[in-house]
């Protein structure tokens, strides 16, 4: 009897500070079903997110696997306010990243606007960049129990192929440069797709600014589900 009070009192208590931790923008954008309401299967929200069209193709199966399920129950409750946490801490420390609460997931979106960008036709990890990436290492620090996989995308000008080896280029450079501030390489997981996901129309200046993006997606680790799947008795 006591061990099932405890449980009831530990989901008491995640249920009240999910609903508590719901200011920033980033966790606004989850609902019910995202926080863990349901077991779901691909986490669709944020695969969407991470990489715009075509989210249904076949050949972002795997992704779909590296990102894995929506953990439901009590266990995604308390899953949700780890990720909230953490969501909060990014929008504090890189204000000019977008960043959203999906699923079980974090996607922050880097632009041209948001302090990471490259130079045109160009993959290193420039100084302005440097400094937004070295806060976003020391957050990725402070909560070990998560994996992060960097997706590298470009806009519709200039070749097809051009296009494609450009991205991968640079998201493997912002996966570099975060495993070198001390980060545990096994975490990372870096794809591109070249111009084939636009998220905006390419046929404007503004949209193809939009489309020359790296995304971050943050999702707890296997640890992170199973403990919580312990404290509730999942």
């Amino acid at each position: 009897m006591k061990r099932v009070l405890n449980k009831i009192t530990v989901f008491a208590i995640a249920l009240t500070l999910m609903v508590s931790f719901t200011s920033c923008e980033a966790t606004k954008n989850a609902n019910n079903k995202q926080k863990g309401a349901v077991i779901g299967t691909t986490a669709g929200a944020l695969l969407g997110a991470i990489i715009g069209n075509n989210v249904g193709s076949g050949k972002n199966s795997k992704l779909g696997a590296l990102i894995g399920g929506v953990v439901g129950g009590g266990a995604g409750v308390l899953i949700g306010k780890k990720m909230d946490d953490q969501a909060k801490k990014i929008e504090t420390e890189i204000p000019g990243a977008k960043v959203e609460r999906l699923d079980n997931g974090i996607v922050v979106t880097f632009d041209e606007n948001s302090g990471v960008y490259f130079d045109t036709s160009k993959s290193n990890v420039n100084s302005k960049s440097q400094a937004t990436l070295n806060k976003l290492a020391s957050v990725f620090a402070e909560f070990p129990d998560t994996n992060i996989l960097v997706v590298g995308h470009t806009d519709s000008s200039g070749r097809d192929d051009y296009n494609m080896t450009l991205s991968q280029k640079r998201a493997l450079s912002v996966t570099d440069y975060l495993v070198n501030k001390g980060l545990q390489n096994s975490r990372f997981t870096t794809q591109w797709f070249g111009e084939t996901q636009p998220k905006y129309d390419n046929a404007t200046a503004e949209g193809r600014a939009k489309n020359r993006r790296v995304n971050v997606a943050i999702v707890p680790n296997e640890k992170m589900v199973e403990q919580a799947k312990q404290e509730v008795g999942q």
